[in-house]
This record gives C-alpha cells, structure tokens and sequence, in this order.
C-alpha cells in the first residue's frame, strides 16, 4: 500500500487537479509519473502547500490525445509502482451509438418489467 492518497479536486480548462495526502511520515511528495496508453504525459506538477499540510498535483491534459473514444490517464508513484489515481475522458461520436444503443435495451428491459408486473397484479387479484 503507497504512503500517498491522491484525491481529485476539479478538471478545469484541460488540466486535472488532485490532492495529494501522506498517509506516514516521510521527507516530501512521491515521483508522480503519468501515463496515456503506456507513454509519458509532461508537464506533471506538484506544489507543496504547507498552510494546508498537503501537495496540489496539476495534470495538463495534452491536446494530441484528445480524440473519439475513451481515453484512460494512470497516475503512477514512481518509486512503488502504484496507481494512485487515474482519470478518463469520453468523447466524440462514436460513444454516442453506444449510449443509445444501452438506453434502447434499458427501456426494453423496463417495458419487459412493467409487462410481468402489471400481469401478476392481475393474476394475484
């Protein structure tokens, strides 16, 4: 279990923001390092804010991988391998016939249910 809690706070103009809390002792904040489909994401930064007893990690969503589809972002603890957090974005078309799709098969499910009810209340009668 990593010494490190990471809690996210707000995605904002295209860049994830978290907290980042110490579960023990230790001198500073973990190495973060984020990761999109197995390749490095820059520009990672983590500020320390004593007031608050807690580091704010800031995450800038690189534009290049904003596309159709789903798109998975891990935030590792370098030195134990750990996922400590981990964010996705869903957009474009393609998700859209997926959605329907799962709603029409929910309303036909809720239909199918109404159906079953409505007869045992009649047969129960």
């Amino acid at each position: 279990m990593s010494n490190f809690t990471l809690t996210k706070t707000r995605l904002f103009e295209g860049v994830w923001e978290g907290v980042l809390l110490k579960n023990a002792e230790g001198s500073g904040p973990p190495a973060l390092e984020v990761t999109h489909l197995d390749k490095p994401v820059s520009g990672v930064q983590t500020t320390e804010d004593r007031e608050a007893g807690h580091w704010i990690v800031r995450v800038p969503i690189p534009v290049d991988v904003i596309c159709d589809g789903v798109q998975v972002f891990l935030i590792n603890d370098v030195a134990t391998g750990e996922t400590l957090e981990s964010f996705t974005l869903l957009a474009g078309e393609a998700l859209g016939d997926d959605f329907r799709a799962e709603m029409e098969l929910l309303r036909e499910e809720l239909d199918m249910l109404k159906r079953a009810f409505r007869r045992h209340c009649l047969e129960t009668m």
